[in-house]
């Protein structure tokens, strides 16, 4: 199975570890990159149990990236 970036629309692969692929995630904000890997925990993407904390951080994430891209994003 392969991962793909999670940003809205894309479908290139990426390793399991990483959030997005390069281009979009140089779109999300310094900070919140901080805040994506401040809740990674090491091997989360092997048994697929994120914290509650990451998945927020992530997906605020994705949707910074969907309107950096003219789209509307989800709300929070």
């Amino acid at each position: 199975m392969t991962h793909t970036c999670h940003a809205d629309g894309c479908d290139k692969a990426v390793p399991p570890k990483y959030l997005m692929c390069g281009k979009h995630w140089a779109m999300v904000p310094l900070t919140q990159q901080r805040e994506i890997w401040r809740h990674y925990r090491p091997g989360q993407e092997v048994d697929k149990r994120p914290s509650a904390d990451y998945l927020r951080v992530m997906k605020v994430a994705i949707d910074q990236v969907a309107r950096a891209e003219g789209q509307q994003g989800s709300l929070l």
